[in-house]
C-alpha cells in the first residue's frame, strides 16, 4: 500500500471519510453533507444534482430520496452511481463509485421518523420529478396529506434510502501550486481487499 500519513492516515476509508466528515461539521457554514450525486439514464447521458448525505456505515455512504424520482429509477436501471462531496473551508473533497442497493425497512422508517415534520409531509406530498402545475398546487397537497397523516405520518411506500457500496473512493487535498495530494482507494469487487494508490495532481 501506497505510504500515507497525517490527513490521509489510517487503513479503513470509511473511518477517514467519517474522520474527514467531522472535521467539515465543525467548519463549513452550510449543509458539509452535501454531496453531487451522479447517474446516467438509458442512453448513457449522466445526470448529476445534489443530495444530503445521511450515515457513512462501516461499508457503505447512504442517502434518502423518493423511488419516483429520476435519481431513483436511473439507480434502479443501473445498480451504480458516484457522488463528489467537496469541502471548500478545509479544501478537500471525497469521490465515490460504487454499486447500489435499497435501504429500506426500519432503518429508512427510523431516518423517516428522525426528520421533522413539515419534512415527512412534503415527501408525502411531492411527486418528486413530475411535472407541477404551480406552487399553490403542492401546498394544497401538503394541506390534504397533513388532513390525512397527522402529526405522525409513516414512511411513505415510495421512500427510501439507498446505500452506496464502494469500489473506488478517492480522498484528495489542496496543495500548494496545484500539487495536490490524492490518492485512490480501488478494490474490483466488493470481496476484495483495497489498493491504495497516490495518483498525479
Amino acid at each position: 500500500m501506497s505510504t500515507r500519513s497525517g490527513i490521509f492516515a489510517g487503513d479503513d476509508p470509511f473511518a477517514l471519510a467519517r474522520s474527514w466528515l467531522a472535521e467539515a461539521q465543525a467548519v463549513e457554514p452550510n449543509d458539509p453533507d452535501a454531496i453531487a450525486l451522479s447517474t446516467v439514464d438509458a442512453d448513457g447521458l449522466p445526470n448529476v444534482r445534489m443530495v444530503l448525505l445521511k450515515d457513512i456505515l462501516d461499508d457503505s455512504f447512504v442517502f434518502y430520496t423518493n423511488y419516483g424520482s429520476v435519481k431513483a429509477q436511473e439507480i434502479e436501471a443501473a445498480g451504480k452511481a458516484a457522488f463528489v462531496i467537496h469541502w471548500k473551508s478545509l479544501r478537500r473533497q471525497i469521490r465515490v463509485r460504487g454499486v447500489t442497493a435499497r435501504v429500506e425497512g426500519q432503518e429508512a422508517d427510523a431516518y423517516f421518523a428522525s426528520r421533522s415534520l413539515k419534512s415527512r409531509l412534503g415527501a408525502w406530498a411531492s411527486r418528486q420529478s413530475q411535472p407541477l402545475g404551480a406552487r399553490t398546487d403542492l401546498m394544497a397537497e401538503v394541506a390534504r396529506q397533513t388532513m390525512r397523516h397527522g402529526t405522525n405520518p409513516p414512511r411513505p411506500p415510495f421512500w427510501g434510502g439507498y446505500r452506496i457500496s464502494p469500489v473506488e473512493i478517492e480522498f484528495w487535498a489542496d496543495g500548494d501550486f496545484r500539487l495536490h495530494d490524492r490518492f485512490r482507494w480501488h478494490r474490483t469487487t466488493l470481496a476484495d481487499a483495497w489498493t491504495v494508490t497516490r495518483l498525479s495532481p
